[in-house]
């Protein structure tokens, strides 16, 4: 067994460890109640244009847009994976779940473009020595609707000139404070049946626009309007649900490392006095013996 100065040294460096690890759980829990709160403020705009969307849909023809252009008949398509990661750890297996998803389907492709957010992410891809673009810096731990209006108009404009021709986003879903899910969903080109479907758009979309309805100046006009402020809101919601998600299982890691501190100092404090009891045990025995030498 150790003796009390080194059990005395440890008990004191896992209280401080401990102070770290609680201060780290409130704070997280601080950014996750703001993030929430933010993204409760931006749904409802988001979900208008959806609306106006699914409107056109449902009372228009097949709209001729370049964001549906699937491309089918190019050969060597190239693709562009947007991964959201963390620029910090300590967030249990968070990072390393988005990473592994991510990498499963880029191994996939022969030279596939990267868009990393996230300073753990960047590093890892960086270090691997995947073709990573440098764009997105320190979005991740703010997410704006401006950030997502920068990295939404550099994924329309590649996909517009032909750079990409198709792009993936991969985030970490938050299905519950517990329940993280990792996953990877088409950007572009949009897909007309999966927008329908995600819209509910009901029935079938006639040939030709309904006489009934009109939108200034056309409907293709105010499509091309509304298809970038779509993916500016699926960019912005997936920033945000990944920042809670990550606060959120930065939180349950400084949880975890906290009830261990607490466990571990309820076992060094018995083994502290247990030193400590056999200490006095021998110092007593020691004066007794002593005694019994001078009679």
């Amino acid at each position: 067994m150790a003796n009390m100065r080194e059990i005395k040294t440890r008990i004191k460096s896992i209280k401080e460890t401990r102070q770290i690890t609680k201060a780290m759980k409130l704070i997280s829990g601080a950014k996750l109640k703001k993030a929430r709160q933010q993204l409760e403020q931006t749904v409802p705009y988001f979900d208008r244009v959806k609306t106006v969307i699914a409107d056109i849909l449902a009372h228009s023809g097949n709209i001729e847009n370049p964001f549906f252009d699937v491309r089918n008949e190019k050969e060597g398509r190239k693709k562009g994976y947007v991964v959201i990661t963390g620029d910090k750890g300590l967030a249990g297996g968070y990072n390393n779940n988005i990473i592994k998803l991510a990498e499963k389907y880029i191994k996939e492709d022969s030279n596939p473009l990267l868009f990393v957010a996230g300073q753990t992410g960047r590093n890892y891809f960086i270090r691997n020595r995947y073709n990573v673009r440098e764009d997105f810096y320190y979005f991740v731990q703010n997410p704006t609707v401006y950030r997502a209006r920068e990295m939404a108009e550099l994924m329309l404009d590649l996909f517009t000139r032909g750079e990409v021709d198709e792009v993936y986003l991969v985030y970490t879903h938050m299905a519950s404070s517990i329940k993280l899910e990792p996953r990877i969903m088409k950007l572009l080109p949009l897909e007309l049946d999966a927008l329908k479907k995600e819209l509910k758009v009901p029935g079938e979309i006639p040939d030709k626009v309904d006489e009934l309805l009109s939108y200034e100046p056309s409907p293709k006009a105010v499509f091309d309007i509304l298809i970038p402020k779509y993916v500016r809101g699926i960019l912005y919601g997936a920033l945000v649900e990944a920042f809670t998600s990550e606060q959120s299982a930065r939180m349950t890691a400084m949880d975890n490392a906290t009830a261990n501190a607490d466990e571990m100092l309820q076992k060094l404090n018995l083994f502290y006095n247990r030193a400590r009891q056999a200490a006095i045990t021998q110092e007593i025995s020691e004066i007794v013996g002593g005694a019994s030498v001078l009679q």
